[in-house]
C-alpha cells in the first residue's frame, strides 16, 4: 500500500528519534569521550542491524547490495558518520546538545544545494516556502539568548571552536544525505544504513589508530554511567533514526527530508523543560510555531 507523504512522515519520525539520541549521546560523550561514543554507538547499532536483517531479510549482512551501492553508501558513511558525527560529538564538549543541534539545522540548505547539483532535484515555490518557514523558526530559537553566557568568547555567546565543529557536523550530514540517496536507489533502507555503519566503524577505527587512542577508548568504555545512555542513543540514533532518514530520502527530495529532520531543536524544547529544567521564552515559542507551520506546508 502506497502511503501518502511517506517521506515527510518518516522525516518527522527521524527528528523525534534524533531528539532522544541527541540528549542521551550528549550525556554519554561527557562521561566517556566523543571517540569512544562514536565508535561504540556504531558497534551497538551494527549488532542491532544484524539481528534485524537476519529476522526480516534472512541475511546477517547486506551481501545482496550492488558494488555501486556499496561504493556510494560507504562514502556517505565516511562523510556522515565519521566526519560529520565526529565534529558534532566533539562540539558537545563546548556546547549543549540543544545548541549543537540548532546549528545542525544548516544541514538542509547544504543538502539542498548538493541535491540539485548531484541528483538534479528541483523544488516548487511551496517547497521553498516550507523550508524558509522551518529554518526561520529554528533560527529564531537559536538567536533567542539575551543573557550573557559565561562561556562568551570574543563577543559571541558560544565558543567559536564549538560552533565550527557543529557546522562541520552539519556539512557532513547534509552531504552524506545526498550520497546516501545516490547509492541507495530502491534498495532496502535498513540494509543501506548497515553498509554506512560498516564504513563508519572502519573510519573511526582508523582515526583511533592514527591518534593512538585505543587505550583511552578501552578505559573510558567501562564507565558504567555512560553505557545506558549509549545503548539508548544507539537504538534511536544510528539504528532506527538513520534508517528512517534513508527511507525519507528514498520517498521525497533530500532537501525536504533534511529540513523536516532538522526540526530536532523544536522537538528538543519540551524535554529541555521537563528533564533539564530550562525555561522557554516567547522567541522559542514563536520559532517553534513557525517551524511547525513550515512542516505543515510540506503536506499541502
Amino acid at each position: 500500500m502506497q502511503i501518502s507523504h511517506l517521506g515527510e512522515i518518516t522525516a518527522i519520525l527521524t527528528a523525534i528519534c534524533w531528539t532522544v539520541s541527541a540528549l542521551t549521546f550528549s550525556i554519554a560523550t561527557r562521561r566517556a569521550g566523543s571517540l569512544t561514543v562514536n565508535l561504540f554507538k556504531l558497534l551497538l547499532a551494527m549488532v542491532m542491524y544484524m539481528v534485524w536483517s537476519k529476522v526480516m531479510r534472512g541475511l546477517w549482512l547486506p551481501t545482496d547490495a550492488t558494488p555501486e551501492a556499496w561504493k556510494w553508501l560507504s562514502v556517505s558513511g565516511l562523510i556522515g558518520f565519521v566526519l560529520g558525527d565526529y565534529f558534532l560529538f566533539t562540539s558537545y564538549n563546548y556546547l549543549s546538545a540543544k545548541i549543537a543541534m540548532l546549528i545542525m539545522s544548516l544541514a538542509p540548505p547544504i543538502a539542498t544545494i548538493f541535491g540539485v547539483l548531484l541528483l538534479h532535484e528541483s523544488f516548487t515555490w511551496l517547497n521553498l516556502v516550507g523550508m524558509v518557514l522551518v529554518l526561520s523558526g529554528i533560527a529564531i530559537v537559536i538567536l533567542k539568548r539575551e543573557e550573557v553566557d559565561e562561556k562568551m568568547t570574543h563577543g559571541l555567546n558560544y565558543p567559536v571552536k564549538g560552533l565550527l565543529l557543529a557546522f562541520g557536523g552539519a556539512a557532513g550530514q547534509g552531504i552524506g544525505a545526498v550520497f546516501s540517496k545516490l547509492g541507495m536507489g530502491s534498495y532496502d533502507p535498513f540494509a543501506s544504513s548497515q553498509i554506512r555503519t560498516v564504513a563508519g566503524i572502519l573510519g573511526f577505527a582508523f582515526i583511533i589508530s592514527l591518534t593512538r587512542n585505543w587505550k583511552k577508548v578501552r578505559s573510558s568504555i567501562v564507565h558504567q554511567k555512560a553505557l545506558k545512555p549509549l545503548l539508548v542513543g544507539s537504538f534511536f540514533g544510528p539504528f532506527l533514526g538513520v534508517s528512517l532518514s534513508l527511507l525519507a530520502f528514498q520517498h521525497t527530495k533530500v532537501g525536504i527530508a533534511s529540513t523536516l529532520i532538522a526540526t530536532v531543536p523544536v522537538f528538543i524544547l519540551l524535554p529541555s523543560v521537563l528533564l533539564l529544567g530550562e525555561k522557554l521564552n516567547w522567541k522559542e515559542v514563536l520559532g517553534a510555531c513557525l517551524a511547525v507551520g513550515g512542516m505543515f506546508v510540506f503536506f499541502i
